[in-house]
């Protein structure tokens, strides 16, 4: 099983799938990171050599921030919005939508359930 930016990759998975499991890597800089290393992208990850693992290890080390370390930056970025008291920053700390969408209808994953009016009916008499 190969270990990459301390994910372990699901094994069956064809490489350029697999290193999407990694935080910070998507479909296109999957491909980009494939080619610039020369590994077949169609290959399974159970299939790879130790040498294509080491390249495509070394390659994102030494080009990216992936996993701790950009989810550290990313914390780091909210807190800061948050202490200066900026309007996204309060939007942060209030859990609601940041990015200005409407919050009367929709919001439901930002603002959670809806809040129930009554209570529920007790059973029995």
């Amino acid at each position: 099983m190969a270990r990459i930016a301390g994910v372990d990759l699901p094994k069956n998975k064809r490489i350029d799938v697999a290193l999407t499991y990694i935080y910070g890597i998507g479909w296109t800089r999957s491909k980009f990171i494939l080619s610039h290393t020369g590994v077949d992208p169609s290959k399974r990850v159970h299939e790879l050599t130790d040498e294509e693992v080491a390249k495509i290890r070394k390659f994102i080390d030494e080009n990216y921030k992936v996993e701790g370390a950009l989810r550290a930056e990313v914390a780091n970025n909210i807190k800061r919005l948050i202490d200066i008291k900026c309007w996204r920053g309060l939007r942060h700390k209030a859990g609601m939508p940041v990015r200005g969408q409407r919050t009367r209808d929709n919001a439901r994953t930002r603002k959670g359930p809806r809040p129930r009016i009554g209570g529920r009916k007790k059973k029995g008499g």
